[in-house]
């Protein structure tokens, strides 16, 4: 069953919760709403009670002018509040640059994992990161949402046939409802490089993952992680890609957060 909380600066956030045991937030990424990690949720929810939600500006959850990354962690705030005052977090792709900013923001997290944030690891991706910045801003500010998910879909690596085939499918204009969001994913991920100080500040253990079959700068990137972490830890899973499985991915979780 949906609930609602709400955020200090009065935005509607909403989550569904399931299962049983200690609590684990589960963060997505760009252009996806809670929904998107039910799948993961219900393979965790043996073990765990397990809350997805919507991020401020997607799906059921409200929005308020102006944005600022520290409303993001307010909304995750409210949301721990409400489900008991503790929480361990597992964010995906730029879900986990948030769940990273949550933990070193002090928030009450027992233990955050993360799975391939797409921080940059030469200068020539942080460059192409900037480029998108820029390109992205203009496009939201005219109002052009489609040419929105298009740039982030090619800054994904999606080749233009996939990109033309995915405006001609069903689920574009789902992604084009989220699509003013990618800005807020894009300023979540600051300047695009690892931040070592931030991560320095977690003071709970830390996990962070990448796929075998991803390339292999996403290894160098949750490897600078967990290295940039008091408490640490590194690991891949093989066979998986940026759209890891949860049947891969429950089993792992579910070991370090209980551990």
């Amino acid at each position: 069953m949906e609930k609602t909380t709400v955020s200090r600066d009065g935005t509607r956030i909403a989550y569904t919760r399931s299962g049983r045991g200690p609590t684990v937030v589960l963060v997505s990424g760009a252009l996806s709403t809670g929904g998107t990690m039910a799948p993961l949720a219900a393979a965790l929810a043996d073990r765990f009670d397990v809350t997805v939600y919507d991020r401020r500006g997607r799906g059921e959850s409200g929005d308020t002018a102006p944005y600022a990354v520290e409303r993001e962690v307010e909304d995750l705030a409210a949301l721990i509040d409400a489900l008991g005052g503790e929480a361990s977090l597992f964010g995906v792709s730029s879900g986990g640059a948030l769940a990273l900013r949550a933990a070193a923001s002090g928030l009450p997290v027992r233990r955050v994992a993360v799975y391939e944030v797409p921080y940059a690891m030469d200068d020539a991706t942080a460059r192409a990161g900037a480029e998108y910045r820029e390109r992205l801003t203009e496009a939201l500010g005219q109002g052009r949402r489609g040419d929105a998910v298009e740039l982030f879909l090619r800054l994904a690596g999606l080749g233009e046939e996939m990109i033309q085939g995915a405006r001609r499918s069903p689920m574009w204009a789902g992604m084009e409802s989220v699509a003013p969001s990618l800005a807020y994913d894009d300023a979540v991920m600051g300047d695009n490089r690892v931040p070592r100080s931030e991560i320095a500040s977690i003071a709970c253990p830390l996990l962070a993952l990448a796929g075998g079959a991803s390339d292999r700068w996403w290894h160098e990137a949750a490897n600078a992680i967990a290295d940039a972490a008091p408490d640490g830890s590194y690991r891949i899973l093989e066979g998986q890609t940026h759209m890891v499985e949860p049947g891969v991915l429950a089993p792992v979780l579910t070991e370090f957060f209980t551990r």
